[in-house]
């Protein structure tokens, strides 16, 4: 049999395009975390992931070289401070690899469907499992140190039962009362709490490093938005006296000192928009409860409508 090289397909080339991207912001916020962590424990997993993010880079940098595909024109040193004052807590880095690394699990997934050709996709099969990897380490050691946000604990069933009414996906109806939210329902409410608590402080961190008032404003307007999701999450499991464990001690300091580039700070926010409206409508597919689902709905327009950069109040 003759060999023949394949052409990369569509999928193949937008999944390639996105990884740089993705790797390339991702290693030049974590050089700027690594200059300050002090916590020894913490400290090498940053590092790996760095040094994962990097030789990332190197590899599709020589696949897109063999396939005479323009490098993307991703983040440098320009894009970063290296000067700037400590912005972050040794306890953020920790949370933020653990849940960037639940995002790239989700995004090397997606890479490895719309791929077909065995090269790509042993390629990022190596990423997911390397992601899979940090994200494993990363929540031992919150673990460990006793800052890992665990789901809220419920009583395990003693029996299997049936749904037995139409009632069940009761939600709507100020006449019929609500049923309590199930296990899937509780446990997407608390990720999609943790997912917001990381974004509102990534979001102040940039409005309080930025120069472009624009920018500023921006994220300003994404912090609240993160906030006001986290209460809407939080009332509906205090209603049903399910008990919402603490958030980590995710800090920031109080730096003014322009620290990443514009386009870095967009990008990364575009990153996580999209992760989040994800989220919200894995959740909304996995809720059966009409009003949770009505709700997913309604924050995901909320979402997008900041992405367009179209919501002004």
């Amino acid at each position: 049999m003759h060999d023949r090289k394949v052409r990369l397909t569509s999928g193949e080339i937008a999944s390639l395009w996105t990884a740089y991207m993705n790797n390339s912001m991702s290693k030049y916020i974590l050089k700027f975390m690594l200059k300050y962590i002090e916590d020894q424990d913490i400290k090498p997993i940053i590092q790996k992931t760095y040094n994962n993010a990097s030789k990332s880079m190197e590899d599709l940098a020589s696949i897109f070289e063999n396939e005479q595909y323009a490098i993307p024109n991703g983040f440098t040193e320009k894009d970063v401070n290296m000067n700037a004052s400590w912005l972050f807590s040794d306890t953020f880095c920790l949370t933020y690899v653990n849940h960037m690394a639940k995002v790239g699990m989700i995004a090397y997934s997606g890479f490895i469907s719309m791929s077909n050709r065995e090269d790509i996709c042993d390629f990022f099969s190596i990423g997911l499992t390397e992601t899979n990897n940090t994200y494993n380490e990363s929540l031992k050691l919150a673990l460990y140190k006793g800052i890992s946000a665990r789901h809220p604990f419920i009583e395990t069933p003693k029996h299997t039962d049936y749904v037995d009414s139409k009632k069940y996906l009761s939600g709507l109806n100020p006449f019929s009362d609500k049923r309590p939210v199930n296990a899937v329902e509780i446990s997407h409410l608390y990720m999609n709490i943790l997912t917001n608590a990381v974004g509102a402080k990534l979001c102040l961190a940039f409005a309080q490093t930025s120069t472009n008032k624009d920018v500023q404003d921006y994220m300003l307007r994404g912090k609240e938005i993160s906030q006001k999701h986290m209460k809407i999450f939080v009332d509906t499991l205090m209603k049903d006296n399910v008990d919402v464990p603490q958030v980590p001690n995710v800090t920031i300091s109080n730096s003014t000192t322009p620290t990443f580039s514009d386009k870095l700070i967009m990008f990364h926010m575009n990153l996580i928009i999209s992760s989040g409206t994800g989220n919200y409508s894995t959740a909304a597919s996995a809720s059966q409860r009409s009003d949770l689902m009505v709700n997913y709905e309604r924050l995901s327009f909320e979402v997008m409508r900041l992405a367009k950069n179209k919501e002004k109040n």
